[in-house]
């Protein structure tokens, strides 16, 4: 297939594709006229791209999936390098969470101390005239 019919069977744009060309992450061949042509087996590789990116991963970090589906392998993140890069951004996730659940601590803990002292200061002018 041409890069137009694979861009629009994978719900994305040429240009998107020439730039996953760049990267090394998909392989057209070239007919006679010079034209990109894909076979299925690329169409695969660019939905796993995309859920990939769609996940956070950066180019980079996507080649070892691809070379593990070129490898023939039934599921991009079966293979050594593809592991490890499931477990170094696990770990990164990991630190997001727990510094997202720190600023979360931090954020309700004011939030209780606004919403009391509000509450005391109420109470104080209650006291002073009757509310």
């Amino acid at each position: 297939m041409l890069i137009g019919e694979l861009a629009e069977r994978a719900g994305t744009s040429p240009r998107t594709l020439r730039y996953y060309e760049e990267h090394g992450l998909v392989r057209p061949s070239r007919d006679a006229n010079g034209y990109r042509q894909y076979d299925d087996a690329e169409l695969r590789v660019v939905h796993e791209i995309r859920a990939l990116l769609a996940d956070g991963f950066g180019v980079d970090d996507i080649k070892p999936f691809v070379d593990c589906l070129r490898a023939g392998n039934s599921a991009a993140h079966v293979c050594p390098d593809a592991v490890a890069v499931l477990r170094r951004r696990l770990a990164e996730v990991d630190g997001y969470l727990a510094r997202l659940n720190d600023v979360r601590r931090r954020l309700s803990d004011q939030l209780d101390e606004a919403i009391e002292h509000r509450l005391e200061d109420q109470e104080i002018r209650c006291l002073m005239n009757p509310c």
